[in-house]
C-alpha cells in the first residue's frame, strides 16, 4: 500500500536506535524506498539508506512515520499535511494520543498496515495570521492549538475576542488556548477544557488562569473566524505560539486571526483503533467495562 516512506525521528537515543531499526527492517524487506532525517542518521550506520533535511522527508512519501512522542509526530504531521502523505507514530513518549504503535508492535502492526489493514482520520489544522496594518506580517499552522499568552511578565494581559465579526468578550488573564479536537487532550485539557472527539468540526475556546471565573471555555464550528486584538499597553508583553512555536512579536493594534486551514491532516491507526480506550489508558480512567 505505501512504497515511499518518511522517517521523523525525536532526538537519537537508544529508544529511538531500536524503533527505527524494528521499522527500518520490515520496510526494507518489503522493498520500501526509505528517507530518513539527520536524527535517525545518528543512530543507524546503513549507508544504503537515503539521508534528507526533516523538512525534505516528506517529498514524494506515501507514509511518513514519526517515531518519538506527540511532539515528534506534530513536527511530522505539519511537514506532511499540505502533501497527500498519511502518518504514522511509533509512541516512544509518556502519554502519546498521537502516537499508536509501541516498538515491540512495530514488526506485527506496521506488516499488516502496509498490507492494507488500517483506518485513515483527518484531523483539523487551524492557520494562524498576525494582521498589521491590513497586511499579513507572518502566517503559521498548528495542528494541536494556537496560543496567546503573556511573554515576560508577571502581569496579566488584557484583549478583546470576535468570532466572525461579532464581539464577544474582553479579557484579562494569562492568555487564551484556541485548540482544535487534537489538542484538546493537550494545553487546552490542563487549562481545564473539554475533551473533544477528533472527529467533530469544532474549536474551543479556553482562556488560561482569567481573572474573571465567568470566563469559561466555548466550544465552536471550526467555520468560525476567530479574532483577537490584545490592548495596546499589553501588546509587548504577549506572544502568539503555533503547536508551541512562537511566531513574531505582536504589536499594538495588530489584529490576530485564527481559522481553520483548508487542509487536514491524515493520521493512519491500526485496525481495531479505540479512541476511548486510549483515552482510558493515558487518564487513567479504568480497566474497562464491569
Amino acid at each position: 500500500m505505501f512504497e515511499r516512506v518518511g522517517i521523523i525521528a525525536k532526538y537519537a537515543d537508544s529508544e529511538v536506535r531500536q524503533a527505527l531499526a524494528a521499522t527500518i527492517a520490515v520496510l526494507t524487506a518489503r522493498n520500501c524506498d526509505i528517507a530518513i532525517d539527520e536524527n535517525c542518521a545518528s543512530v543507524t550506520n546503513d549507508p544504503t539508506i537515503r539521508v534528507v533535511a526533516e523538512q525534505d522527508v516528506v517529498v514524494d512519501r506515501d507514509l511518513v512515520i514519526a517515531i518519538g512522542g506527540d511532539g515528534t509526530l506534530l513536527r511530522a504531521a505539519k511537514l506532511a499535511f499540505p502533501s497527500k502523505a498519511v502518518v504514522l507514530g511509533v509512541n516512544l513518549g509518556r502519554l502519546g494520543f498521537l502516537t499508536d504503535l509501541s516498538p515491540d508492535q512495530v514488526p506485527t502492526s506496521l506488516n499488516r498496515i502496509l498490507d492494507g489493514h488500517y483506518i485513515t482520520e483527518e484531523r483539523v489544522v487551524l492557520r494562524a495570521e498576525i494582521i498589521r496594518d491590513g497586511t499579513i506580517v507572518e502566517s503559521a499552522d498548528g495542528l494541536n492549538d494556537v496560543v496567546i499568552q503573556k511573554w515576560s511578565s508577571a502581569r496579566l494581559i488584557a484583549f478583546d475576542t470576535y468570532v466572525d465579526g461579532r464581539f464577544v468578550f474582553s479579557q484579562r488573564s494569562d492568555g487564551m488556548i484556541i485548540s482544535t479536537p487534537t489538542g484538546s487532550t493537550a494545553y487546552s485539557l490542563s487549562g481545564g477544557g473539554p475533551i473533544l472527539h477528533p472527529q467533530l468540526n469544532a474549536m474551543v475556546l479556553v482562556p488560561i488562569c482569567p481573572h474573571s471565573l465567568t470566563n469559561r471555555p466555548i466550544v465552536l464550528a471550526d467555520t468560525a473566524t476567530i479574532e483577537i486584538v490584545i490592548d495596546a499597553e499589553y501588546a509587548d508583553e504577549s506572544r502568539l505560539t503555533c503547536d508551541g512555536e512562537a511566531m513574531v512579536q505582536i504589536r499594538g493594534a495588530d489584529n490576530i486571526r485564527i481559522t481553520r486551514h483548508q487542509r487536514t491532516v491524515h493520521l493512519i491507526h491500526p485496525t481495531g483503533h479505540d479512541h476511548f480506550a486510549n483515552l482510558r489508558a493515558k487518564l487513567h480512567w479504568g480497566r474497562g467495562p464491569c
